[in-house]
């Protein structure tokens, strides 16, 4: 059996073995493939993995060989599944792969708002405390995160995963979801812009659909606190990024960390990279390498699963 991954370096950049999914059949492994090599290098390949490379209608139409299609991720919109569907091909994905860690990561930004860690240690290298006349100083509002209320977008298990930490720092927890839920201690479920106005804090964890893209713009933004702050660990649509932009500009927040964008890698000309009180990290909540473990672990085992035709998390 001919395998081939199209994009394999953003999730085994070396510190991983490839060698169970090359126990699974011939296996040819590029780092990168741009859009006009996805053909001659997958022509004769009955199994395609991919990340972010697209499989096209066109391009699958152009695949005479392939009989399974395996995702590298959670999201498999790089691939025309119905297309798939339609030639009995199986496109597969890795669910809840990387929940503790995105969660993490929710943290480390609200941590970084709440406290400026790396501006006050670059503050103290230059020298600033040395010349303090005082035993202390800051050069920004401490935040206590205890008693702020921590609004959650969406509470599939990363947004539970997110609560969990929010309790944990002493946090109120509200949250909104597609799915009304029954109320709980732990969990207040309001409408999303009461969810928008009461939070010190939101944080989206919902899927990108036609619904919910640009779900945070221009209105939204206006109902939060200027002392609010907005996380977006999800999928960088959900915001319209030129209105949170124009959002910081005037101080309707008082910042955002931000760790998806609507492209990647983002244009100079993005707003967001110029905005004032606004984090960005270059989509990597899902890259510590336990959870790139956990997703190569599951893509050679959906692989394996689909050959003993015991296919498993299809979702075409």
């Amino acid at each position: 059996m001919q395998i081939v991954v199209l994009d394999g370096y953003t999730l085994n950049p070396g510190d991983m073995d490839w060698a169970p999914l090359r126990a699974l059949g011939e296996c040819t492994i590029y780092d990168r493939t741009a859009p006009d090599e996805i053909v001659a290098r997958a022509a004769t390949a009955e199994v395609v993995l991919t990340n972010k490379v697209v499989l096209s209608r066109e391009v699958l139409a152009r695949l005479p060989r392939l009989r399974y299609v395996g995702v590298l991720a959670t999201g498999y919109n790089v691939v025309d599944a119905v297309a798939a569907r339609e030639r009995g091909i199986p496109v597969t994905n890795v669910p809840a792969y990387s929940t503790a860690s995105v969660a993490q990561l929710v943290f480390a930004h609200l941590l970084h708002l709440a406290n400026q860690v790396a501006t006050h240690d670059e503050a103290v290298h230059r020298g600033l405390w040395s010349s303090s006349p005082d035993f202390c100083f800051w050069l920004t509002p401490q935040v206590e995160l205890a008693g702020l209320a921590l609004g959650i977008v969406g509470h599939g298990q990363i947004g539970q995963a997110v609560a969990t930490l929010g309790r944990a720092f002493g946090m109120t927890i509200l949250a909104s979801t597609r799915t009304p839920r029954p109320a709980t201690p732990e969990v207040t479920w309001v409408e999303l812009d009461e969810l928008f106005r009461r939070s010190d804090v939101v944080t989206l964890h919902c899927p990108l659909t036609a619904e919910t893209k640009h779900l945070v713009n221009a209105r939204r933004l206006a109902l939060m606190k200027p002392s609010a702050w907005l996380i977006n660990t999800g999928r960088g649509p959900l915001v319209d990024e030129a209105a949170l932009a124009a959002a910081l500009q005037a101080g309707q927040l008082a910042g955002a960390a931000v760790d998806v964008l609507s492209t990647e890698p983002p244009p100079a000309t993005n707003s967001l990279l110029t905005a004032p009180h606004c984090v960005l990290t270059p989509h990597l909540a899902w890259a510590t390498q336990a959870a790139r473990r956990r997703l190569l672990n599951t893509v050679i085992a959906n692989l394996a699963a689909w050959q003993r035709h015991a296919p498993q998390h299809v979702v075409n």
